[in-house]
Formats: structure tokens, sequence, C-alpha cells
């Protein structure tokens, strides 16, 4: 049983990455976008957060990209440690609403990673993405005008920074 309850959770993560499953975003094997489809723009909304045990300020550089179904895009996060030591984070992420998951696929990531800052460092990590033209023929997912991306960053547990993973 206790093998068992340490195996459900990467399970779990790897059954929502491969199906979307609660905001899930899919992560694209290949690398390459299908290419514009003509005619359909949707707003993707980026939202940045920090749990309160991680001294670091995160946000996104810009909060709101119009984007062509299917064409390649790229945004901009920033983090800044502001503590004294390095710190290592790892982001969590999902999309809202849910049943654009399986749509939105992330083909570059700072969230794929941990991330190691020194102390008063600053980074500007991209995200390579697109929403794939799929969602044109799902029923549920058409009709949608905005995504949002979202991240929370987090103490990296099993990082070891000076002694220190997440201050």
């Amino acid at each position: 049983m206790l093998a068992l309850g340490f195996a459900a959770v990467p399970l779990y993560r790897m059954f929502c990455q491969v199906t979307g499953f609660g905001g899930t975003t899919m992560r694209s094997a290949t690398g390459i976008a299908p290419g514009e489809v003509a005619g359909k723009i949707v707003n993707v909304r980026f939202d940045a957060n920090v749990s309160p045990a991680l001294p670091w300020r995160f946000a996104a550089e810009k909060t709101v990209a119009r984007v062509a179904i299917g064409a390649r895009q790229m945004a901009f996060f920033t983090a800044t440690n502001l503590s004294d030591h390095p710190i290592t984070g790892t982001a969590a992420f999902n999309v809202t609403p849910e049943q654009a998951g399986p749509f939105f696929t992330k083909i570059q990531c700072f969230c794929f990673t941990s991330q190691t800052l020194k102390p008063g460092e600053t980074v500007r990590m991209p995200v390579i993405y697109y929403v794939d033209p799929a969602i044109l023929n799902d029923k549920d997912a058409r009709q949608l005008n905005e995504i949002t991306l979202s991240y929370t960053f987090f103490p990296d547990k099993s990082a070891v920074d000076s002694g220190r993973a997440g201050g």
C-alpha cells in the first residue's frame, strides 16, 4: 500500500499530461506547431503566482496575448530571488477553462525543469506554445474566446541549494 501511495502522484501526473485532464496542458513531442488556422483568434491570459514559502517575485511580462489558433507563440515570465541565498523553485501549471487543456500545447517551458536562482538574481523565462487547431472540432471547446495559462512557483523540496531548497 505504501508503494502504491508513492506511485499514485507520478501516475496521476502522467495521466493528466496525456489526456489534458484537469486543465493540464499537452507537451509537444516534435516542437513544431501545426501552422496558423485562418479566422480564429483567442485571447491567452497569463497568470503568475508564488507560494508564500518561496521568497521570489514572479510575473508575466505581458498579461494577455491575441493568438491565432495553430500558430506558434512565445510568452515571457520573469522571476527574482528576493532572498540572500540560492533557492530552487519548480512551477506547477494549469489551463482554464478545463476544456482547453487538451488543446493547449507547450513546446518549451521553464515548468519542465526546476529553476535555481542566486541571491538577488532575476531571470527571464520563455514559454513557447500553440493552441491546437483540433480545438475547433471539439463541441465543448470550439466556442472558447479566452484561455488562461496559470503558473505557481513552489520551493523545490528535492533540491539542495547550500542546504536550503525553499528558504
